[in-house]
């Protein structure tokens, strides 16, 4: 997949060559300060698992803007149909453009990395729940990117595919509250599909295998259906 790591490198570059990511990482950083601050302060214990559940809720905008502008830009800007003629496949280039996004957000994990920096001057924190909260929402993360990604790859336009990344973040993420008027047996399944139940085991710092699971198979699956979209294009 050798191709696939020059079309990250290259996605990754471009973030930093217009204004997003900037704009996107300070957004990330100033609300995630925010709730770290009025947490902190609120239950003065040395822990990061409320922080960590209000953190995933920027992830339903920073997802979509990461991610509309990486097939859909190519396909306006008329340079989709000279990267489908290259020698890459479907596979490398969802791959690539997925990692290139994934790349920046964990860029904008590490710099979050002063909170625990904090906890750790003015307290003891458990360290155990820190990473696995810090796992659990780089896992997260990536499945908002990959429903993004998804979302580009169905859409022409930018604006579209923000929207429709957002939508389906949203979708997963309010799932669940159905489930108490969906029945026993439909309200099970709503409460697996979402994201938010997945999330909660990693905040209380465990690393359940069967959430890991779920996060890695939205991931395949999204990524998946973005290369049969692409495949669909290029014999168009």
């Amino acid at each position: 997949m050798k191709n696939a790591g020059v079309i990250a490198w290259r996605e990754l570059r471009a973030y930093f060559t217009s204004w997003m990511a900037y704009v996107v990482m300070a957004g990330f950083l100033v609300i995630s300060g925010f709730i770290f601050y009025v947490i902190l302060v609120g239950l003065r214990e040395a822990q990061m698992r409320w922080v960590f559940h209000n953190m995933t809720i920027t992830l339903l905008f920073v997802g979509p803007l990461l991610t509309m502008r990486l097939v859909a830009e190519e396909k306006k800007s008329g340079t989709f149909e000279l990267l489908m003629t290259s020698p890459v496949t479907e596979a490398q280039v969802v791959v690539g453009k997925f990692l290139g996004a994934l790349g920046l957000l964990a860029i904008m994990l590490i710099l979050t990395f002063e909170f625990p920096i904090v906890l750790m001057r003015f307290g003891e924190p458990d360290m155990g729940p820190l990473l696995c909260g810090y796992v659990g929402f780089l896992l997260a993360g990536a499945c908002f990117l990959a429903l993004g990604v998804l979302a580009s790859a169905m859409a022409d336009t930018q604006v579209v595919a923000g929207f429709m990344g957002f939508g389906l973040s949203l979708l997963f993420w309010i799932i669940g509250w159905a489930a108490d008027q969906a029945g026993p047996k439909v309200g099970e399944v709503l409460r697996y599909l979402s994201f938010v139940t997945h999330f909660e085991d990693f905040g209380r710092g465990v690393i359940d295998t069967k959430s890991v699971i779920f996060y890695l198979s939205i991931i395949a699956f999204c990524l998946f259906a973005a290369m049969r979209v692409l495949e669909s294009r290029r014999w168009r």
